[in-house]
């Protein structure tokens, strides 16, 4: 019973911690706005990751895509990775590293927004993908762990939760994913 009480404790805390960083939460505004002028502008909003933070990614494209709260029109919202015949494709081709900057480059236009998911913030596949999505014009959002990895340098907005455990990372990653879908489909559609 101890070590579920602990665990649960270790998530309150790191909440709190980003409860109470105020540049954290200024750069979920952030967040929320970019997101928020690109889909105004016919933008759309490209999500990866691997593992967890691939289902995170494709969670929080189908909060947009779908419907949050409201009942609304859908937004062009896509997670990287569903199509399983072009990932596997491409991994056995030209290497699981260029899976998502393949993807970006034939998907991404100047004016859309990538949603980078990585606990290390050093994926090679996800920093690939930044890197192209930046080439391209397109703004990079990236939710990292503590530092931001080698994406820091790829991100317009910087999302890294101050903590190096994984799965408080993803916790605290689905949670701020959670808000700014909120907040993007509460400005996209007040009246709803």
């Amino acid at each position: 019973m101890h070590k579920i009480k602990e665990t649960i404790q270790q998530s309150i805390r790191l909440k709190e911690d980003v409860l109470h960083n105020e540049a954290l939460m200024n750069i979920t505004l952030k967040s929320i706005n970019e997101i928020v002028k690109s889909l105004q502008n016919g933008g759309k909003v490209l999500f990866c990751g691997n593992g967890g933070s691939a289902a995170d990614a494709q969670h929080l494209a189908a909060e947009l895509s779908g419907r949050f709260y409201k009942d609304r029109e859908p937004l062009f919202a896509e997670a990287l990775h569903v199509n399983s015949s072009y990932m596997t494709a491409v991994a056995n081709d030209y290497g699981f590293d260029e899976v998502y900057s393949r993807m970006v480059k034939a998907k991404g236009r100047k004016g859309d927004t990538l949603v980078a998911l990585s606990t290390s913030g050093s994926s090679r596949n996800i920093v690939k993908a930044a890197k192209e999505a930046s080439k391209l014009g397109m703004k990079v959002i990236s939710l990292t762990g503590e530092g931001g990895g080698a994406l820091k340098t790829y991100s317009d907005l910087l999302l890294a939760i101050p903590s190096t455990d994984t799965p408080r990372i993803q916790e605290t990653h689905i949670l701020l994913g959670h808000i700014i879908c909120q907040q993007v489909e509460k400005k996209l559609f007040p009246n709803s």
